[in-house]
């Protein structure tokens, strides 16, 4: 007699089964659930920034804890948290220049750790650095982000040069997980405390994301009028919706992966 299929590993063969364009309706529908759920949920949706940077700090922390117990940075991607650290000290800068508030806190602590983690990884786990599959070009994103950021970037009455640093870093964010999941489709096996850290990325993103959607529906549209005119504001949405997108595929394997009981993450060939 067959054992019966527990309800989230039927779901999720259904899901894996349907074309392209299902899965991405369904996506589609899943973010739209959350964001409604959200803004009942959460009374005050600047909240979800907070939380969001919060849970980058605590997924920074996972890699801390994976670097002292286990003595090694295989499957980490130097790159990725080299432009993470880039964004970081930009993004510090402009808070402390154009807004300093409790932001500024978290972006300093999470820019703090991040060093931390980059010096691990260039010096005391050196051996165990792969960086044979760390091999994702970053002037690739770095340049066009800040090619971009030159045309099109906040029109507030701050200086120039830090409405297009604010304008980089807003970019910058929204790829900089590009070498990590590079590393992990060239591995094709992700180790739990890496895989905690990506996924902790994914809800990080997903937060700021609806953070920023539900702040605009709050405001009936006067949030984009304030953060200036032309293309800015519509890319700052984009931003936030890409990044969010660029994790949502591991996300679903990382969930899978997790009801499944399965430690190690195995991925299917095309995913990240």
């Amino acid at each position: 007699m067959r054992a019966p299929r527990r309800p989230i590993h039927t779901v999720s063969t259904w899901v894996r089964r349907q074309p392209p364009k299902v899965k991405a309706f369904l996506a589609v529908v899943s973010g739209m659930a959350a964001l409604v759920l959200l803004r009942f949920i959460v009374r005050d949706h600047d909240n979800l920034f907070v939380a969001a940077e919060a849970v980058h700090s605590a997924g920074i922390s996972v890699l801390i804890y994976k670097l002292m117990k286990e003595k090694t940075c295989a499957g980490l991607s130097l790159k990725s948290q080299e432009l993470t650290a880039m964004f970081l000290a930009v993004r510090l800068y402009c808070s402390v220049v154009m807004e300093y508030d409790i932001h500024t806190l978290l972006d300093l602590a999470t820019l703090v750790t991040t060093l931390w983690v980059i010096y691990m990884i260039r010096f005391n786990l050196k051996s165990s650095y792969m960086e044979d599959k760390d091999n994702f070009a970053i002037y690739y994103v770095v340049a066009p982000c800040a090619l971009l950021a030159l045309f099109i970037h906040p029109s507030t009455s701050h200086h120039l040069l830090n409405r297009i640093s604010w304008a980089f870093c807003v970019y910058l964010e929204a790829v900089s997980v590009l070498p990590q999941l590079r590393v992990m489709q060239n591995t094709k096996i992700v180790e739990p405390f890496t895989a905690h850290y990506v996924f902790a990325l994914g809800v990080a993103r997903f937060l700021s994301c609806a953070h920023w959607v539900l702040q605009v529906l709050d405001t009936r549209g006067h949030l984009l009028v304030a953060l200036g005119y032309g293309l800015w504001p519509s890319m700052v949405l984009i931003s936030e919706i890409v990044q969010t997108f660029i994790l949502a595929d591991f996300c679903y394997y990382y969930v899978k992966s997790v009801f499944g009981g399965q430690l190690v993450l195995r991925l299917p060939s095309g995913v990240v």
